[in-house]
């Protein structure tokens, strides 16, 4: 047995030693590391986490981007991959590391693999791979230029020139599509969209387009959804440019038409319209296209081989202003009748000297205006009749409300 004193010293050792450890900030036992809160601290080191969208799947819009991301770490590499041609797909990964998507479309009706690899904070690499099928159209709608940008790249085109995308497919969603179709005016000038019908869509401003104008023109709708199984094919951007202004202005009263280079008077001559049974339309008409030698005939807008008012001949120096067949242009039969009397078949008749000089000054997109030729108004569906329409009744005609 030990002597009190002895136990008493002993006690007294034990209760500092408790002391000590209760009050110490620095201790290591207990279940981990204790932060100046009390509370456990969490490691930094983690798995990483990818995530690729689309994820995977069939019908996948091919102008929809892949989309790669990474939590916890970083990606290393991604591919995609046409399975069936092993073509690649061009990729960007951000600065950061954190996510990578396509820059280019995918193609319609094809399998995509896509492999991504990446680095966690913990050190420990991960693979992520995924298979997607795009959908497969139907039929593709191409976004076709009237006029074609190739045929007036030298020339420009005339201040009444509407801007025309023709489809060739009926588009059901049209205010979609609509929405994807630009055209930027500089200088800017107010414009607006019009849908002749199911294929067909101009763009005209509110007023003739300002000489000097350019028009920079673009259909964005591969991957749109025309309705009907209908999608576009491809995207498109063209640059037009507005040469000097050029307004024909064609008189029935007066027989004459005043030709205005950029708003002076530049010529007068004497016309022939068309006589009472076949009236030259009314309007601003707005030509389309031009031949030295051209041969007419009737038959192109119904009337044939046979039946009453049928004609075909060739015309020299002629300008179109209408798809139903209305023409400026040189007709020796009709001179003792110009400047006195409409005796045409709907067109505008000139001597060949007039005609000539009218050839050599006025081109596509440049304006007739008719007035007084007893005739109807020109459709808006006959080529270029958009200027027969009020701006609100032009802008009403417009998908997007």
């Amino acid at each position: 047995m030990f002597p009190k004193k002895t136990l008493l010293s002993t006690a007294g050792i034990l209760a500092a030693v408790l002391l000590i450890s209760a009050c110490s900030s620095s201790g290591d036992s207990g279940s981990g590391n204790t932060n100046s809160t009390g509370t456990s601290a969490e490691s930094d080191e983690s798995p990483v986490s990818v995530s690729i969208d689309p994820a995977g799947g069939k019908d996948v819009n091919p102008a929809t981007p892949v989309v790669v991301k990474a939590e916890h770490g970083k990606l290393t590499d991604v591919t995609v991959t046409n399975a069936d041609k092993g073509n690649p797909v061009k990729g960007e990964l951000a600065g950061d590391g954190l996510s990578w998507k396509t820059v280019e479309p995918l193609g319609y009706g094809s399998t995509y693999k896509i492999v991504a690899h990446a680095q966690g904070t913990d050190g420990k690499p991960v693979e992520q791979q995924t298979r997607i099928s795009t959908l497969s159209p139907r039929q593709q709608a191409n976004p076709n230029l009237i006029p074609a940008p190739a045929a007036v790249t030298s020339g420009g085109v005339g201040v009444g020139q509407p801007i025309v995308f023709s489809f060739g497919q009926p588009v059901k969603n049209k205010a979609d599509v609509e929405k994807k179709l630009s055209v930027e005016s500089t200088p800017k000038q107010e414009g607006s969209w019009y849908w002749i019908d199911d294929k067909n869509v101009h763009y005209r401003p509110k007023v003739y387009w300002q000489p000097g104008t350019t028009l920079k023109v673009s259909a964005m709708i591969y991957g749109v959804d025309f309705g009907n199984g209908v999608y576009g094919a491809t995207d498109r951007t063209e640059t037009y440019k507005v040469h000097d202004s050029w307004v024909a202005k064609a008189d029935g009263n007066t027989e004459q038409m005043q030709i205005f280079h950029n708003g002076q008077l530049a010529k007068s001559m004497p016309i022939s319209m068309g006589k009472d049974a076949t009236p030259t339309h009314l309007g601003a008409h707005v030509i389309s296209d031009k031949h030295e030698n051209y041969t007419m005939d009737s038959c192109t807008y119904g009337v044939c081989q046979g039946q009453p008012g049928y004609y075909k001949s060739n015309e020299k120096w002629s300008l179109r202003i209408s798809n139903d067949g209305e023409f400026v242009h040189e007709n020796p039969n009709s001179v003792g009748a110009q400047g006195s009397s409409n005796v045409s078949h709907g067109c505008i008749n000139l001597n060949a000297a007039n005609a000539q000089w009218f050839y050599q000054n006025m081109g596509l997109g440049d304006v007739v205006e008719v007035t007084n030729s007893g005739g109807p108004q020109l459709p808006v569906w006959d080529l270029y009749g958009d200027w027969s329409k009020s701006w609100a009744d032009w802008q009403a005609g417009s998908a997007v409300k």
